[in-house]
């Protein structure tokens, strides 16, 4: 897979960007607090930027030059960048390698389908189990299908958080392995972020500030971006995310879980009546931007059950004509107020955002639902109402995958924000400190100082000092 696409970004403009070096040195400490770094001047920071956590003393930016190094390499131009990324947050174990001018060069994902249909969901331990058996093989995969090797690349780029931390290891540990083995840099990546910067790999006019919504099985969030690392979150999920509540209810209709339920029931409910079932819309009396869908999920099982479906015992594909149909009404009647719930808090969000940067012009909707065709055309109305411009990643993007962590590595890597390579004598059996739950940015509230919120809705600029922390076993 293949597609040469430019975003706007700013290139580094220190003349050290010409070349950076790498050191080797030794694992850092742990971090047990979060600080303000105490040398800030040492790392690659905007101007007025409280970040929450302390830089590792490995980081170093590009235009920051040493002079006790033991190696050196002339950094690649930009377009020249080959990036390596690694995704293991939740049920998906992928890679890719991505170019610095956007470029595809491969793409692989190995799916646990059949380990959600089994257990009826995410189990931990054998998603873990599962990535573990997979990720040498994907990552070799990913290589070769971009007939490179490790020693091509310019750096990695690994998933640090949120996610499942039992997952989220088995990612880390390949990158830094990967990584000590050629001498590369490291890029930890925000995995939510990664689903809003990956916008700007397939539409080069994309440019800071914009307004996301990132919508999976775990997450519902909506944030301003204002700039690479700067966010405010305007609302995000008090309960279930819309990406479970899609699948806890095709679950209960009975469908395949093998394709995904999202797809399941949306497939299903083309053939259903939206307005047969009256659900309630969730949080309408909440003037914020939060999302709610575990009432609703609670509205889907009463209805199977006032409905007396078997849907435990008689699958969608064994159902007589009738059964189906009350399962499609179901399902396509869920779908009208969940997607509908989406609208509400995004027009507001819309509003806030507007009042917040007036400069907007793109909504950008990503994550796993945004392959929802329905969704997409909703939320399509709602910019369009908005005069805003509606961009969403391609289908294949939207979903967990290594393509979003290699670009959103490539973004922060020609800013300078890396870790050196692992030092030659790191052991393999280290254990490092994850973010399994990871605020993208500060909450806003209606009435609060905007400027406030944009000046501390920063993410750390290095997104690494989550991995850099370690504990022996």
């Amino acid at each position: 897979m293949a597609a040469t696409l430019l975003p706007t970004l700013s290139p580094p403009v220190s003349r050290a960007a010409a070349a950076f070096l790498l050191l080797r040195r030794a694992p850092a400490k742990a971090f047990s607090s979060l600080r303000p770094p105490p040398t800030p001047r040492r790392f690659l920071v905007s101007a007025s930027s409280p970040y929450p956590a302390t830089p590792p003393t490995a980081l170093r930016p590009l235009s920051t030059v040493a002079s006790s190094c033991t190696a050196a390499r002339a950094a690649p131009a930009r377009r020249d960048l080959l990036m390596l990324g690694i995704e293991t947050s939740c049920d998906d174990t992928a890679a890719a390698v991505v170019r610095g001018d956007g470029e595809i060069l491969s793409q692989v994902v190995s799916s646990q389908a059949d380990l959600l249909a089994r257990y009826g969901g995410v189990a931990p331990k054998m998603a873990e189990e599962a990535h573990a058996l997979v990720i040498d093989q994907v990552v070799q995969k990913a290589l070769d299908d971009a007939k490179l090797s490790g020693s091509d690349l310019s750096a990695v780029a690994v998933t640090v958080g949120p996610g499942l931390s039992l997952c989220l290891r088995i990612g880390v540990h390949k990158a830094r392995q990967v990584a000590k083995s050629f001498a590369l840099p490291i890029v930890g990546v925000h995995h939510m972020e990664a689903h809003a910067l990956v916008s700007r790999l397939v539409n080069k006019d994309l440019d800071f500030p914009f307004l996301a919504l990132l919508i999976s099985g775990g997450h519902n969030l909506l944030v301003l971006a204002h700039s690479l690392g700067q966010y405010v979150q305007l609302g995000t999920t008090i309960d279930d995310a819309i990406g479970e509540a899609y699948d806890k209810s095709a679950r209960w209709l009975g469908l395949d879980m093998r394709k995904g339920g999202g797809p399941a029931l949306e497939e299903l409910a083309l053939d259903g009546d939206p307005n047969a079932v009256n659900f309630r819309v969730p949080m309408r009396q909440h003037k914020d931007c939060n999302f709610s869908y575990a009432g609703l999920k609670t509205q889907v099982r009463l209805a199977i059950e006032s409905k007396n479906l078997c849907t435990d015992d008689i699958p969608i594909s064994s159902a007589s004509e009738e059964d189906r149909q009350s399962r499609a009404n179901i399902a396509a009647s869920f779908q009208r107020v969940a997607v509908l719930h989406l609208e509400e808090k995004c027009q507001r969000a819309v509003e806030w955002a507007l009042k917040m940067e007036p400069s907007i012009k793109y909504f950008v909707v990503s994550g796993g639902v945004a392959s929802n065709k329905y969704v997409r055309t909703r939320l399509n109305q709602v910019a369009e109402n908005n005069g805003l411009e509606l961009v969403s990643p391609p289908p294949s993007l939207c979903t967990d995958n290594g393509v979003m962590i290699a670009w959103t590595g490539i973004e922060h890597f020609v800013a300078g924000r890396f870790e050196d390579p692992p030092a030659a004598d790191e052991p393999d059996d280290m254990q490092y400190e994850l973010r399994p739950r990871w605020p993208l940015g500060e909450e806003y509230s209606e009435g609060r100082s905007v400027a406030r919120s944009l000046k501390t809705a920063r993410v750390h600029p290095s997104l690494t000092s989550m991995i850099q922390g370690s504990l022996q076993k």
